[in-house]
């Protein structure tokens, strides 16, 4: 963790001190995952109170969008028009027709340097990118061509880790002038067909655009139905509008607004977002991650601007009228340890409208993707050696093709029936000419060996082919991956006290989220469950748990999640089961 928060540090030194220990704290759960793009890329993804923080791919930290949704001025922004999103999220790059030119000028950047993408008159970002040319590059080419390399964006399967929530609502710190619409018209016209017509670029970054991206039904409305024109005409009507509806009932003063807001999101983040299971909870957390979301549109929590000027009077006068409890867990960090859901207050909340429905139907999608696993499609292939080109180039491969065990079989087949090399005498055996013998035999035997049996001839050519395998999650394109697919193992280890723990391993080559498969084992045996790396293998990780629990992790691998029981290895340790008397 320490280091972890070195990193951060030298990767976003913009990062206050204070900001940097609430990013990565020291206290609280830090969960380590794996994840594989479809090109089979690894990335490392690290977890903090469910929601995806910092991504990593080649040793090089990136932030997700929930985190520049707090911090959105952790990276230079560029800003482009709603609909663009749509076809960010569908894989494609940023081109530099589709950004917006604001007056005061785009940041200056260098080519590499790591960007946030924004819609415009929204600050919360939708998408990381990496700066293909640098900003005097990208004028200096009139605005033409590729601008950004995306990585990650807002509705890819990376934000599906987490909870699902929409961007922010954030005011533009210098809204653009209304002079730069014509302007804006002409770069949506010419930047909407590169946009659509050139692919990523898989060669200079990841992409984890890859990764097969769905959209939300329950947040259509960020990807914007406005006209382009009407873009910037149409927001500040709106907000005009409903800061006309509202001004009747809010001749309170500003600072009373902002009391009203904080009590408004205080209720609304512990009757939806918070539950018994979540406690302890820091108090920073619960500001940052349940309450900004509960936030309505077009209105920003300030404290400042709140008659409590502080965060911890506004919860010590919460803790007053008997709603929750806050202690100090850990020296200078207070949690939040008890709430009283009956407290007549919450009861009495009622939850906004626009809210209620779309965080039920985005919890029931959360239970649904938790319970629901269909176990991967696993073939094993094998890919033609430099050592076995001579005896498949007839068949038209090549070194490097890719061949299912009975494509292999035919090919032999053919091989020795159009050469003649079946043994008249006995066609059990198979002659062995120049080539076969070159590819089948090791030195040692080609002056001693002259036939081989059919089963012997297949097993040779298969044991000197490239192993390779294919796996084929549910709803995804099938990923070609060198070698043979480890096992998930399981082993028994020894600790202090002669206790015993049970280790876990490979779990994510299967598509098993490590942490989900630690809560459902904890929840079974009432044992306490962790996640580890694994010693001397980086960005992997693994799961312990107390005990001897292979008789339910049998139970739980081969019956609940269907995977054949050769892909997991160990389940032989599991205790003997004593005779009842």
């Amino acid at each position: 963790r320490r280091k972890l928060r070195s990193d951060v540090a030298a990767a976003f030194p913009n990062l206050s001190a204070e900001q940097l220990a609430e990013f990565i704290p020291n206290k609280e759960e830090l969960n380590v995952i794996k994840i594989y793009s479809h090109k089979g890329e690894a990335v490392t993804v690290y977890m903090n109170h469910r929601n995806p923080i910092l991504f990593e791919v080649e040793k090089a930290l990136y932030p997700t969008v929930y985190s520049l949704w707090v911090y959105p001025d952790l990276l230079p922004a560029f800003s482009t028009w709603p609909p663009v999103l749509q076809k960010l999220a569908g894989g494609a790059d940023l081109m530099l027709p589709g950004v917006v030119v604001p007056s005061s000028g785009l940041p200056q950047v260098e080519q590499g340097t790591l960007c946030a993408v924004t819609l415009l008159g929204n600050r919360a970002p939708v998408a990381v990118a990496v700066a293909t040319m640098s900003t005097a590059e990208m004028l200096a080419a009139g605005m033409k061509g590729k601008g950004f390399a995306v990585l990650h964006t807002y509705l890819d399967h990376l934000w599906e880790y987490g909870d699902k929530s929409c961007p922010p609502t954030l005011a533009p710190l210098v809204p653009d002038c209304a002079a730069e619409e014509g302007a804006g018209d002409e770069e949506e016209q010419e930047g909407e067909e590169p946009v659509n017509s050139i692919p990523p670029d898989p060669v200079q970054h990841v992409d984890i655009g890859d990764l097969s991206l769905k959209e939300q039904d329950s947040c259509a409305e960020l990807l914007g139905k406005e006209e382009f024109h009407e873009n910037r005409a149409a927001e500040p009507a709106e907000n005009a509008s409903t800061e006309d509806q509202q001004q009747p009932e809010d001749s309170r003063t500003p600072q009373e607004q902002m009391d009203a807001l904080f009590n408004q999101c205080f209720f609304h983040a512990l009757k939806c977002k918070v539950k018994k299971s979540d406690l302890p909870l820091l108090t920073s957390t619960f500001l940052r991650s349940h309450m900004f979301s509960c936030c309505p549109a077009g209105q920003q929590l300030d404290i400042k601007k709140s008659s409590y000027k502080k965060f911890s009077k506004f919860l010590q006068s919460m803790q007053n009228q008997k709603i929750l409890q806050v202690k100090e867990l850990n020296k200078g960090v207070e949690s939040i340890v008890e709430v009283d859901w009956k407290h007549p207050d919450i009861k009495a909340f009622a939850v906004p409208e626009g809210f209620s429905s779309a965080s039920a139907a985005q919890d029931s999608k959360n239970e649904d993707r938790e319970q629901v696993y269909h176990a991967p499609e696993i073939i094993p292939l094998y890919g033609v050696s430099t050592r076995m080109v001579p005896l498949f180039q007839e068949s038209g491969h090549r070194k490097g093709s890719v061949l299912s065990s009975s494509e292999v079989r035919n090919i032999i087949i053919n091989y020795v029936k159009t050469n003649e090399l079946v043994d008249e005498s006995n066609k059990n055996f198979v002659k062995v000419n120049a080539i076969l013998c070159d590819c089948l035999l090791d030195k040692s035997e080609q002056d001693e060996i002259s036939h081989l049996s059919w089963d012997d001839l297949l097993s040779r050519c298969l044991e000197r082919l490239q192993p390779l395998h294919q796996v084929t999650f549910f709803g995804q394109e099938p990923v070609v991956r060198k070698g043979h697919i480890e096992p998930i193992n399981i082993t028994i280890a020894q600790r202090s006290s002669n206790k015993k723990v049970t280790i876990i391993k490979n779990l994510e080559l299967y598509g098993l989220d490590p942490q989900c498969v630690a809560n459902a084992l904890q929840l079974k045996v009432q044992a306490s469950a962790t996640i580890t790396p694994v010693p001397g293998a980086k960005d992997r990780v693994q799961v312990q748990i107390q005990g001897n629990q292979i008789h339910h992790l049998a139970k739980m691998l081969l019956e609940e999640y269907q995977l054949p029981r050769k892909y997991v290895r160990g389940l032989e340790k599991a205790p003997k089961l004593g005779r009842k008397k």
